[in-house]
């Protein structure tokens, strides 16, 4: 299959400029504060970069980013955040020809920290070439860099006596000539496009972590920083506007604010049935307040599962909350005493997910009653994720109201047919097949792709305790 050697910046990702990426460093792993901070030396270091010091520029960033910062706290970053906003500037071009080629090499002039995760877990690469950071004997990066020889030494070390089979570089960071000068081919004369075979897709990005959405550019990182302030106020509005206000106006007034709500299907159809069990609504989970806004427009307290929800947002919740053990015949029980007293709320895959994604349902719900609703709920906030996977998840609602806008989308799809249910009347289905028929409808409805991934996997993909993430559409 042969060997290729591809820069990063400007050729794998199509932004050449590697600056957004410390911005998102300095947000995710210190605060805004050094976010800000590094936003206000941008202009030294582009005119830095004018004058042909781009080398110089970019050791400011790098110190500037994480001077001071444990490393685990870069690593997370690097392989829970960065590799969304990688992937979204994947250079598609680029990716046909470079995923071709058996040995994929990326070669960049950020720290290796930073990219890893995503060449390697998303991209196939086997070897990352980049600068090193230096530790002190803490774990913490000193804001230098090592020395570890040049891009170029180090490319030659790797292949020894046999030469890389295509390179593809720009001339943007480092001396591509010298670059292409290792290959037997180069950016400029391999086969056109048409020529390869058809190429695979990249592994795509289900989880990640962070707050921000936008991929922060100097002129949005200032947008950002302007309306945190304004965003700080709206909060001291909004929050006791969700806590104390009854639920027929919260709606209302989250319209009023900024925040829209689409209603599609009918949400009070209900078949006949001779059941005295409640109505166990089953939604996919995209934030932490989606029992809420169900209830809102239901006009309706209803009882809500939560499985991580921290203990400040379920103190001052607007709808009753309970918490599972995790034991499942104890779980069981408490749900169908909750079910007995009237509707029930619950999220089956047990944590939220930002990408258009279903997790794996857990079956547990099919098992307790035959009145099921599915819904399907879509959520697109402008600024800030909501929900966290690590960190100050008491920040949750804070991050929530500081949006100046959202888009909230609820679907209330037809009761299930008792046919479709586990009911022993009619001979009913498992309460696995149950669950994945649940998956698809809201799958179908959203035109998200179900997989088999679990809350387990996760927090352990996120946390870096797994090696491979492929297979993962169902």
């Amino acid at each position: 299959m042969g060997s290729v050697v591809a820069e990063l910046e400007g050729t794998i990702v199509t932004d050449p400029d590697p600056f957004p990426y410390f911005m998102l460093i300095a947000f995710e792993a210190s605060g805004p504060i050094r976010f800000c901070l590094l936003l206000l030396f941008w202009p030294l270091i582009r005119f830095l970069h004018l004058l042909g010091m781009g080398d110089v520029g970019l050791r400011l960033t790098i110190f500037i980013a994480v001077a001071g910062l444990p490393i685990s706290e870069i690593e997370y970053v690097g392989r829970a955040v960065l590799p969304k906003f990688y992937m979204d500037h994947l250079n598609m071009d680029s990716w046909k020809v470079y995923s071709q080629y058996g040995k994929r090499v990326v070669v960049t002039k950020t720290p290796r920290v930073m990219v890893e995760r995503f060449v390697k877990e998303h991209l196939g690469a086997e070897e990352v070439i980049g600068s090193e950071l230096q530790l002190n004997r803490f774990g913490y990066a000193t804001g230098l860099v090592r020395d570890v020889g040049s891009i170029m030494d180090r490319v030659d070390k790797l292949f020894g006596n046999e030469n890389p089979c295509l390179c593809l570089g720009t001339s943007v960071g480092f001396d591509s000539g010298t670059l292409t000068s290792l290959c037997e081919e180069n950016s400029h004369t391999h086969k056109p496009l048409e020529d390869y075979h058809k190429h695979n897709h990249p592994t795509p990005v289900i989880f990640h972590d962070g707050r921000l959405i936008k991929y922060p550019k100097p002129m949005t990182a200032l947008l950002i920083m302007l309306w945190f302030p304004i965003g700080l106020m709206l909060a001291i509005i909004r929050i006791p506007m969700f806590i104390f206000f009854p639920l027929s106006t919260i709606w209302y007034g989250s319209m009023i604010m900024g925040h829209r709500v689409i209603v599609k299907g009918d949400p009070k159809r209900r078949p006949p049935s001779s059941s005295s069990s409640g109505v166990l609504f089953v939604c996919n989970h995209r934030t932490f307040v989606d029992p809420v806004v169900i209830c809102s427009i239901l006009n309706k307290k209803i009882a809500t599962v939560t499985y991580s929800l921290s203990s400040f947002c379920e103190t001052f919740a607007p709808i009753p909350t309970f918490r599972l053990t995790r034991i499942r015949e104890l779980d069981q029980e408490r749900i169908k005493r909750e079910l007995s007293k009237g509707d029930l709320i619950m999220c089956p895959e047990g944590t939220t997910c930002r990408e258009p994604f279903l997790l794996r349902f857990s079956s547990m719900f099919a098992q307790l009653t035959d009145q099921i609703v599915p819904v399907a709920i879509n959520f697109k906030p402008p600024f800030f994720h909501p929900t966290t996977a690590r960190g100050w998840k008491n920040l949750d609602p804070l991050f929530f109201v500081m949006n100046p806008t959202m888009e909230y989308e609820i679907t209330f799809l037809n009761q299930l047919s008792v046919e479709s249910t586990c009911s022993n009347d009619n001979g009913g289905k498992t309460s696995y097949e149950v669950a994945n028929h649940v998956q698809r409808l809201l799958a179908e409805t959203l035109n998200f792709e179900c997989t088999h991934f679990t809350r387990k996997d996760k927090y352990r993909l996120l946390a870096g305790n797994d090696g491979t993430i492929s297979h993962t559409v169902i």
